[in-house]
């Protein structure tokens, strides 16, 4: 059973960016436009007074940005993210965010991410999706399964994603990544090393061995914490 969509707001302040929202949303079966709105007060205004399926939300505007305005929400509805700007794109999955738009899309591409919203089952025929790492590679954003990652290792401006089958390159720090990760699947032994905490195979007074016989360097400076975990 899967529940319709009637209806959605925009929120951008780009005159010319409401206008294609709004020609792509009158393209688009089951959707009706209830406002479009200039910022998030405004948006903020529809939803408390009206019944809203679906923002279509831009990020850099006036006032508040489009993540903090969406942070703010306790019961919001589902939103599709739509901005020129690619970096914001983990943050934005990390809110639930059902889609994430890079300007300028076509109306097919909103169309497509629009039918995620209309498909998506009801509560009690959801999946459990696994928890995933969301980047950025070649140009295209990037689901990597937080089980099929062995460690993750810094290089220069990069982080290596050490799979079982593949190793990722993604533009991100060690700092940024450990604070996204969750803090019981994955932990730092080193500066330039964090590894899946279920993919170690053994530990060693300077070493922590990894699923594949890979051998890590282990940093003094974690290797308390790193105990105390396995003592649990």
């Amino acid at each position: 059973m899967t529940r319709s969509i009637t209806t959605c707001i925009i929120v951008d302040d780009e005159p010319i960016a409401q206008q294609i929202l709004e020609q792509y949303v009158m393209e688009t079966p089951g959707l009706t436009l209830l406002a479009t709105c200039r910022n998030a007060m405004e948006a903020l205004s529809k939803l408390e007074h009206h019944q809203v399926d679906l923002i279509f939300l831009d990020i850099e505007m006036p006032l508040i940005n489009g993540l903090n305005f969406l942070k703010t929400l306790t019961h919001a509805p589902a939103v599709i993210l739509t901005t020129a700007y690619p970096q914001y794109a983990v943050e934005a999955f990390a809110l639930n965010a059902v889609d994430y738009l890079l300007k300028p899309f076509s109306v097919d591409r909103f169309q497509t991410a629009v039918q995620k919203v209309i498909s998506k089952p009801t509560p009690d025929t959801v999946p459990t999706e696994q928890p995933y790492l969301l980047i950025r590679e070649k140009g295209a954003f990037i689901k990597v399964p937080h089980h099929e990652i062995i460690y993750f290792e810094a290089s220069g401006d990069y982080v290596k994603i050490v799979t079982a089958g593949k190793t990722h390159l993604a533009s991100m720090t060690m700092k940024s990544l450990e604070e996204t990760l969750p803090a019981n699947a994955f932990i730092r032994i080193h500066k330039s090393y964090i590894v899946a905490v279920a993919h170690i195979q053994m530990l060693k007074t300077l070493e922590v061995i990894m699923t594949g016989k890979q051998a890590l360097p282990l940093s003094p400076n974690y290797k308390d914490r790193l105990l105390e975990l396995f003592s649990k």
